[in-house]
């Protein structure tokens, strides 16, 4: 191999970005605190006759709880959870990512990511101002009313969430 290589490979180990790297820290949602939404999220809804499922998720997009009301349809297991996903990896609302993409030309391709879903229903869970999770509501008549429960249910869980 050239010099040129080893040279370039030495000064990138070297470098004082790599010598000064340190230890990530991430906050997360724990199983316990997920399942109490996931709860808050259903009867929020219950409490309006709208049956539906709702799915936490945590900052990475993967489940942690789902939780399906009788007489919710099937497909809502996978709404909620695409939903859930959705609004984790862009850590905004999914109504609010929707309404962008039909803006915003560079944004329209948004529904082309697998595991998007760009329907109201997604909410960002958020400790202070860093996002631990999401939560994915599909079932009620109308993305909006799916929002609506999701906020509910983070409403009664937010104290647990400093």
């Amino acid at each position: 191999m050239p010099k040129m290589y080893f040279a370039f490979l030495a000064a990138l180990t070297l470098s004082p970005a790599a010598a000064g790297a340190q230890v990530l820290q991430e906050r997360n949602l724990p199983l316990a605190i997920a399942q109490e939404l996931a709860q808050a999220t259903v009867e929020a809804c219950a409490a309006k006759n709208f049956n539906v499922t709702a799915t936490v998720v945590d900052r990475a997009g993967l489940v942690r709880a789902v939780l399906r009301a009788d007489r919710a349809g099937p497909h809502t297991v996978e709404a909620s959870r695409a939903k859930a996903y959705t609004a984790a990896s862009a850590r905004n609302t999914t109504t609010a990512i929707m309404e962008n993409a039909d803006k915003n030309p560079a944004a329209r391709h948004l529904a082309a990511i697998e595991g998007f879903l760009l329907l109201g229903g997604g909410v960002p869970v958020k400790a202070g101002d860093e996002v631990i999770g999401a939560v994915g509501v599909g079932g009620a008549p109308g993305g909006h009313l799916d929002e609506e429960c999701a906020n509910a249910g983070l409403a009664k869980i937010q104290a647990k969430l400093k």
